[in-house]
């Protein structure tokens, strides 16, 4: 994709970002503190590590103050990730499914980090980070009483933002916070509609 100079937003709006994404982060891990959500640890880990690793890569690209959003989306599923075992029986139960988008996940990551044509490896990853997202998907729709949609709304946020701050609209810059803006906006709609049970209610009446 071509990139041409399209920056909806100045690059200083990073920092409203940042205070959204730290606003639904915090409200995230209080209520994980409190017992009243149940994080899955796949999802979590893994989030922590791909966001952190695309920080580490961008830092050495020289995106700039934008890299901060990327280091964001490592942070906060990384303190979710240490604040879930603060009680083990708020944590969800990890099951086959669980484990197998999480080692498809990892494969991801780790082809991420040594293929070298650079579209590929950034397609390979943002299939990764949405691969470690499927539990807490499946998790949200099954029991969305055990999620809390803060972390997920003010991601949205954080990752919109991202795109409208890019200097230009090329794969590079839109696929990854794109993508990941569209998910997060997902699971935000599965917990505060509750519809995984209104589906199940609907489809016993029929």
């Amino acid at each position: 994709m071509v990139g041409q100079t399209v920056e909806v937003l100045d690059s200083h709006f990073v920092y409203l970002a940042l205070a959204a994404s730290a606003y639904g982060g915090v409200r995230y891990i209080v209520a994980t503190l409190r017992g009243e959500t149940a994080p899955n640890r796949v999802t979590w880990s893994l989030w922590a590590v791909s966001g952190l690793l695309a920080f580490v890569v961008e830092r050495q690209q020289h995106v700039g103050i934008v890299a901060l959003m990327t280091l964001m989306l490592g942070l906060t599923p990384l303190a979710v990730f240490v604040a879930s075992f603060r009680d083990r029986k708020a944590v969800w139960q990890l099951g086959a499914f669980d484990f197998s988008c999480g080692v498809l996940a990892i494969a991801g990551i780790v082809f991420w980090l040594f293929v070298h044509q650079a579209t590929v490896a950034l397609v390979s990853f943002t299939l990764a980070d949405h691969l470690a997202g499927l539990p807490t998907l499946r998790k949200a729709w099954l029991a969305p009483e055990t999620e809390h949609p803060s972390a997920f709304t003010m991601g949205t946020v954080n990752c919109t933002i991202a795109v409208l701050t890019a200097p230009h609209f090329t794969t590079g810059n839109v696929l990854f916070p794109g993508t990941i803006a569209v998910v997060d906006l997902v699971l935000t709609l599965v917990i505060v509609g509750r519809l995984g049970p209104r589906f199940r209610a609907w489809k016993s009446a029929a």
